[in-house]
């Protein structure tokens, strides 16, 4: 399964490199944060008409996508939504909840293409407009070096204010993997980005390989436009159903010293055995 995008994958030495993905609908199938929803409302966080109004919401953006002002209206939804929610509840919800609601929507292509990028010995980056409550477990889940995700005010009670600290969208996200371009050594014109959304424009065109993803009908047009690879992502599949990518080549190694080594055993306990007959 991973053939199809290793190939794209090419191993370098340094200067150092990394691969930044989007995460809902590029390397999950569903939004993030509204995949929760319904765990929000059994863990008494919000009401079953908030319920409705997100699982709404959720299809909307599977079926079209979301635009700049429908992601704004999202924004200042959810920022309101969430005031008065007690930081450490939602944590826990979420990571009892975490391999049930996103473990069976990953895309079996993008868990592929992670494995092939650090294979590759390229870090891997989620860059998300989604909660850093909600992403940082996901990203942990896949096996990412690193998340950038939107921040919330927690105010001392230990509850959200409804403010963000720091908003994971549009020109931010180039700036903060530029940041991290600085902090970490990442030669970016020799790095990927991956996404599905013309949103995303300032991410994508802050790197050497950029990749649209499931594109929606904007950022198909500047793919086209610009000589973008277009890759299709359409098998969600648990992680532990998946088909591993081959191994590294030191676990190749490895394996045929085992075989070696089982292989002599067996040899000289046929030979003893001629010798005692």
């Amino acid at each position: 399964m991973a053939g199809a995008y290793a190939q794209r994958v090419e191993n370098h030495s340094l200067p150092r490199t990394a691969a930044f993905f989007d995460l809902d609908k590029t390397v999950i199938a569903k939004s993030s944060t509204l995949t929760f929803s319904k765990s929000f409302y059994q863990g008494g966080l919000i009401n079953r008409r908030a319920a409705l109004r997100t699982a709404y919401t959720q299809f909307v953006f599977l079926v079209g996508g979301a635009d700049h002002d429908q992601m704004e209206r999202m924004r200042e939804y959810l920022s309101a939504l969430c005031r008065g929610w007690n930081v450490q509840q939602v944590k826990e919800i979420v990571a009892e909840t975490l391999h049930d609601l996103i473990d069976p929507i990953i895309y079996e292509e993008a868990a592929s293409l992670i494995e092939e990028h650090h294979t590759a010995g390229r870090d891997v980056v989620i860059v998300s407009t989604s909660g850093a409550e909600v992403v940082e477990p996901i990203g942990e889940l896949l096996g990412a070096d690193r998340v950038v995700a939107t921040r919330m005010v927690v105010g001392e009670d230990g509850c959200y204010t409804g403010e963000i600290a720091y908003y994971a969208y549009g020109p931010t996200k180039a700036e903060a993997i530029r940041e991290l371009a600085d902090s970490e050594g990442y030669d970016l014109a020799r790095s990927y980005a991956y996404s599905d959304s013309a949103t995303d424009l300032p991410l994508l065109e802050s790197v050497g390989r950029p990749h649209a993803v499931n594109p929606d009908k904007a950022l198909r047009r500047e793919a086209a436009a610009r000589e973008w690879p277009v890759l299709d992502f359409h098998r969600p599949v648990r992680l532990k159903q998946r088909i591993p990518v081959p191994p590294r080549p030191a676990l190749l190694a490895a394996a045929a010293v085992s075989a070696a080594a089982a292989t002599a055993g067996i040899v000289w306990y046929a030979s003893r055995r001629r010798g005692t007959v």
